[in-house]
């Protein structure tokens, strides 16, 4: 096959993403020589799940989404021979550029994403530095969900958020329950952590660190320790303190659940994986109120299955919740208005949490030490990629290191801290054209602010709240699937949550100063942005006003379809992810956290996949050991 023949077929896969990584690279036949390589020499090279094309009438259970819980759902559930399941995707299969960690940014606004966008406060309070003071929501539209988007870290969350759930009436979800479920998935390759009691080899999902870094990276973790944090693996017996960062990647390459959980089983003559498969309803029968299958649309053309067992939504935080109102499952009141029958009068939609701060928290140094694109996106850095799967390019997401830290309003214990860094070798003046199409970012704001700093070499600190207070809600817009609903985040509802954001941004200012990093001659960023300009640099009032213009969501949206006891008035799902008032229909996913985890949520979403999957057997005579 000739260059030019390879680089078409690369064109091919990179269709609706939003740039080609051809023109990114400046490389065109060396990297799309590559890509296709890498394509020959995979380990599982035409291992990609093949879209049903003949479905049957009838499943035992039907899987609504094949992202972080549903891939796991479907392929836990088809363990089992004689039950039959058939996984619903929206989306189409991931390609050989979502796996190239360090692009994970160009994932987003393509055509794996949903692309939703909360909706404008109406007290000007949130994301004002945004076009229309609305912050990008990514969400993945593709199998492996938002596990193909993400920075692939991987995070567990800290012990005393499993353990509240279990307090607040959900038995069987304390840490000692989840983390044989955490470990059940994991295959650590990293020696050091493997061996330890809080890890695990050999499950479908890889974890390690990326096999490259940028000096800085250990600047962080020796600023850590000069501020009297542990470096320490934050996902094992205690989280606070300073690691290097553990991502869900294979060999160099990311690791979605679609890649560990779908592709080993894509040959299970009881699983069916139907793609580009938009569900548009749960049928449920208004007399016995029982789930009896799933409407859906497939290259045009409408379909309903049946579900003999159970039909279980993995659309995540925002989509299962869109499906129950659609279904008549949600708040009656809102139903009734739209004109849709309710079935059941349950807060669908209500308690959505998610993980926000201060986006755009830049720091400057004298040397080259920091992630640019000119700098790494070369030839020779590709094919470092491309023949030794190692290099920049393996950078997950561009995240180097993590820490979780205690602000003066954290728990006394120190045990349950309530910020956690996300350190970047890089800001926005390094990828900005990308970074300004995903965030939303207003082109006045960043010609203001992160324009001057174009030839500069800076790293980034984004602190984000790890328990807010606030929360808000999913609230359905049309009867029409098409339309998407309106997302309220609700962000800095309680003053509390500022407070905690600010104690958290100083203490990242404190990062900065220590010896680790003046040796690079590191000094915080202080062009203001232009509404701020009345207040002066580290005040509370500054940070306040930055903090509701550069509001930055990390893209952790939970707790919508809340997991509670009978006895709770919010609840959405039992214990046991059952909807409350339907029959046959449970819920699977982020939504159900009843308070968000203190860390990234793919891992626990995975966990969560893990469980039910599980209560899923036991609840049908399966006997389960683990």
């Amino acid at each position: 096959m000739s260059l030019l023949a390879v680089a078409g077929q690369v064109a091919s896969w990179t269709v609706g993403l939003s740039v080609n990584p051809l023109t990114l690279l400046g490389l065109v036949p060396v990297f799309a020589a590559g890509l296709m390589f890498m394509q020959y020499i995979a380990v599982d090279p035409e291992s990609h799940p093949v879209d049903a094309t003949k479905l049957r009438p009838t499943y035992d259970f039907i899987v609504v989404g094949g992202g972080s819980a549903g891939a796991v759902v479907a392929s836990r559930l088809s363990e089992v021979e004689h039950w039959s399941v058939l996984l619903l995707e929206a989306g189409g299969d991931e390609n050989e550029v979502s796996d190239i960690p360090t692009l994970s940014g160009y994932m987003q606004m393509s055509q794996f994403d949903w692309m939703y966008q909360t909706a404008p406060p109406t007290d000007s309070t949130y994301c004002l530095a945004m076009i229309g003071d609305r912050c990008n929501w990514p969400r993945g539209k593709v199998l492996g969900g938002s596990s193909v988007l993400n920075a692939m870290i991987y995070a567990r969350g800290n012990r005393h958020d499993y353990d509240r759930w279990a307090a607040e009436g959900n038995p069987g979800w304390s840490y000692e329950d989840v983390l044989p479920y955490f470990m059940k998935s994991e295959d650590n390759r990293n020696p050091y952590l493997a061996k330890t009691s809080y890890h695990a080899t050999g499950g479908y999902l890889t974890v390690q660190e990326s096999p490259w870094r940028t000096p800085l990276s250990v600047a962080f973790l020796q600023a850590g320790k000069e501020l009297g944090y542990q470096v320490r693996d934050c996902n094992g017996e205690l989280q606070t303190g300073f690691m290097l960062s553990q991502g869900t990647i294979r060999r160099g390459s990311r690791c979605s659940t679609a890649k560990a959980f779908l592709r080993p089983v894509r040959n299970r003559p009881n699983l069916h994986i139907s793609m580009y498969s938009q569900a548009i309803k749960v049928a449920i029968d208004p007399k016995t109120k029982m789930a009896i299958g799933v409407k859906f649309i497939k290259n045009g053309k409408p379909y309903l299955i049946k579900a003999k067992k159970e039909v279980i939504l993995s659309a995540g935080a925002i989509g299962s919740p869109h499906l129950l109102m659609l279904s008549g499952v949600g708040p009656k009141e809102d139903l009734e208005e739209l004109k849709i029958p309710v079935i059941s009068d349950i807060k669908v939609g209500y308690n959505l949490q998610d993980h926000i701060g201060l986006g755009g928290l830049t720091f400057i140094v004298d040397e080259p030490v920091t992630f640019t694109k000119t700098r790494y996106q070369t030839m020779q850095v590709a094919m470092e990629y491309i023949l030794r799967e190692r290099g920049p390019m393996t950078s997950l997401g561009g995240i180097e290191g993590l820490a979780f830290v205690n602000t003066k309003y954290a728990p006394p214990s120190g045990t349950w801290p309530d910020i956690q860094f996300h350190f970047a070798p890089s800001s926005i003046n390094s990828d900005s054209d990308q970074v300004r199409k995903i965030t939303g970012l207003r082109d006045s704001i960043y010609n203001t602010v992160y324009k001057p700093l174009k030839n500069s070499e800076t790293w980034t600190i984004l602190p984000l709240l790890l328990r807010p207070r606030s929360t808000g809600w999913i609230k359905l817009k049309s009867k029409d699937y098409k339309i998407y609903p309106e997302i309220i985040p609700n962000y800095f509802t309680y003053r509390e949550d500022i407070e905690v954001l600010t104690e958290g941004i100083r203490i990242a200012l404190n990062v900065s100063a220590t010896k680790a990093f003046q040796r690079f001659g590191s000094r915080p960023h202080k062009i203001p942005f232009p509404a701020c300009r009345d207040y002066e640099f580290d005040t509370d009032e500054y940070w306040e006003c930055s903090l509701r213009h550069f509001t930055f969501t990390i893209y952790h949206p939970t707790s919508t379809c809340k997991m509670g006891p009978a006895t709770d008035p919010d609840s959405v799902v039992d214990p046991r992810l059952r909807v409350y008032g339907v029959g046959k229909l449970r819920v699977v996913d982020a939504s159900i956290m009843p308070n968000i985890v203190s860390g990234n949520t793919n891992a626990p979403t995975i966990m969560i996949g893990e469980k039910a999957s599980d209560m899923i057997k036991e609840d049908w005579g399966v006997k389960i050991m683990i």
